[in-house]
Order: structure tokens, then C-alpha cells, then sequence
């Protein structure tokens, strides 16, 4: 297996797949002679000409709707939206048109549309460059949601969102490009909907996806240390979601621990406890916790996010409530 990073793993995905299947085409702002704004289309336009690699407008709602058509017209198309923070921009085209023509349609058309967006804080780049806003996807039924939190789940979803029939809303996060890891070298796709186990534990589950993934692993770690083995799950799909995997888990060791990146009210954690209580609620030896972002916008300021964003040690005190432990 080569060690790539999650960047190139997903330049690789889409290489691939466009060489694999002449009705994939890429289009967004400055994805071809640019190569991206996090260069993940860098070196298609080479390869492919500007029939397959379009540079577009800056218009969010044309980006996608573009993309919708040509899907409808049998295509497969792969759109960027520079930031998570602009799908607002597309919200009709996304939530009211893509995510219910099939069904509206009786399943006479399909819709194969890929839209890839960057989401999370990390930058300082401040309110309107900064969201997670996947919690409002995970409530618009019609649409997949994907967050990968490797480079190998990162490629291996991003081939299965092209080669799926129904759109998909693909999340990176800013911070996670440089993240390097394993990727197998033979062809592969990632199931979507299924969460993966990263480390297994028997004392707590700690549910996580994307970047804050990372540091999950760090508190388990630690955590270890401490005599405490800690179960990580990657959702890797926010919608739909591996229910299963979660409860599997959770009736196992008894304690879960939510984390993620979005503000805390009404966010993905709040879905997923919900489904523990439905599911394995008299397995539980303490309520389930969740480790979330502040219910603010996200402030600009290095200083200032870091106390936005929640950190390893914000999961270790989750973990230790749930033990009693404090």
C-alpha cells in the first residue's frame, strides 16, 4: 500500500474514475488551470481538456444546478463548492431540487451527482468560511451525506459517490488534506453507510467522523493510559447512518461519548444519542455525553477558535463523567 495523503487520494479517486467512465466530468470555481482552491482537481485539466474539467461562474446555485441537469441528461457530475459555508447560496437547488427529483419523479430519472465541499474551522478564516453545516443534510431525506476521515475511506467513498445513482453531498474538511495514511494500491470502493471500527475498547464508545476524528485517537490514547480502553467509531456517512455499528458497540461497553465539530443544539451528536436511547437504553451505565463545537457563530482568531472548537481534553472529561470519575 502507498502512503498518500488525503489530497492526493482523492485526486487519485477522481483521475480513476474519469478515466474510467467518459460521463464523469468535474466543474466549480477554479478546479481546472488553478487546480482548486485545496488543489484537489490539480493536473485534471491536462488530462481531460475543458469539456471534462469546466471552470465555472461564481454562482454556488448555478454550479449546482448545472450539475443537476447535465445529471438528469446522463452524466455524472462531480461538483466543487469552494466552501461548505456557500452551499446556503445553492440551498434550493440542493435540498429542493436534487434531493427529491427522483422521488418526485416516481423513479423515472436518476440523479448521479457528486457535489464535494470544504467544510470545519482551523483557519481562522471566521463565520462565513468556518461552518459544519452537515446536520442540516442529515435532516433532508434524498441526499447522502459522506464525511471521510482517512485518506483510504476518502477515496474509496468518493469513487463510491460517483458510481452512485442518487446524489451524494461529499464533506472534506479544510484541515485534513495534508493527513497522510495508508491507501491500497489495487482498485477499491468504500460502502456508503457503513461506520468503520478504527480501535477497539471495551470500557466506552466514542462516536466521531472527519477531522475531529484525530483527536479522538490522541484521547484514547491517553485514556489508555489511564486503564481505560476506548471503542472509536467513524460514522464515515452521516446519512445514511450505520445504526447498527453504533449499537453493536454500545451494548458492548455499556458508555458512549459523542464528538464532533458542529455547534452542539440540534447537531448530529443530538441524532445519534437518540438512536442509542431507542436502541440500547437499559444497556447504559451512564447517560451518553456529547463533545461538540460552541453554540456561537465561529468566532475569527486563532485564540478565539481553539476555545470554539472542542479539544482532546473536552472529550477526556466526557469520557471520565460517563466513568465517574470526576
Amino acid at each position: 500500500m502507498a502512503e498518500l495523503t488525503y489530497r492526493d487520494a482523492l485526486n487519485q479517486a477522481l483521475k480513476e474514475e474519469m478515466a474510467n467512465d467518459p460521463s464523469v466530468f468535474v466543474l466549480g470555481e477554479d478546479i481546472g488551470l488553478y487546480g482548486g482552491a485545496y488543489k484537489v482537481t490539480d493536473g485534471l485539466l491536462d488530462l481531460y481538456g475543458p469539456d471534462r474539467v469546466r471552470d465555472t461562474p461564481i454562482s454556488e446555485s448555478a454550479i449546482v444546478g448545472a450539475a443537476i441537469g447535465s445529471a438528469l441528461g446522463g452524466m455524472r457530475p462531480v461538483a466543487e463548492l469552494q466552501y461548505f459555508d456557500f452551499v446556503t447560496i445553492a440551498m434550493d437547488q440542493v435540498a429542493n431540487q436534487a434531493a427529491k427529483i427522483r422521488y418526485m419523479l416516481n423513479g423515472q430519472f436518476k440523479l448521479p451527482l457528486v457535489i464535494r465541499t470544504q467544510g470545519g474551522a482551523g483557519r481562522a478564516l471566521g463565520a462565513h468560511h468556518s461552518q459544519c453545516l452537515e446536520a442540516w443534510f442529515l435532516h433532508t431525506p434524498g441526499i447522502k451525506v459522506v464525511m471521510p476521515g482517512t485518506p483510504a475511506d476518502a477515496k474509496g467513498l468518493l469513487k463510491s459517490a460517483i458510481r452512485d445513482d442518487d446524489p451524494v453531498l461529499f464533506i472534506e474538511h479544510k484541515m485534513i488534506y495534508g493527513l497522510k495514511g495508508e491507501v491500497p494500491d489495487h482498485e477499491y470502493t468504500t460502502p456508503i453507510g457503513n461506520a468503520n471500527v478504527i480501535r477497539e475498547g471495551t470500557d466506552v464508545t466514542i462516536i466521531s467522523y472527519s477531522l475531529i476524528l484525530q483527536k479522538c485517537l490522541q484521547a484514547a490514547d491517553e485514556l489508555s493510559a489511564r486503564g481505560i480502553e476506548a471503542e472509536i467509531i467513524d460514522l464515515r456517512t452521516i446519512s445514511p447512518m450505520d445504526t447498527e455499528t453504533i449499537v453493536e458497540s454500545v451494548r458492548k461497553t455499556q458508555r458512549a461519548v459523542v464528538v464532533e465539530e458542529d455547534c452542539k443544539t440540534g447537531g448530529v451528536g443530538a441524532e445519534i444519542v437518540a438512536r442509542i436511547n431507542e436502541h440500547v437504553f437499559y444497556s447504559l451505565e451512564a447517560p451518553v455525553l456529547r463533545v461538540a463545537a460552541k453554540d456561537t457563530p465561529v468566532p475569527t482568531g486563532k485564540t478565539l477558535e481553539d476555545l470554539y472548537l472542542p479539544q482532546v481534553h473536552d472529550i477526556l472529561r466526557a469520557v471520565a463523567q460517563v466513568h465517574s470519575l470526576v
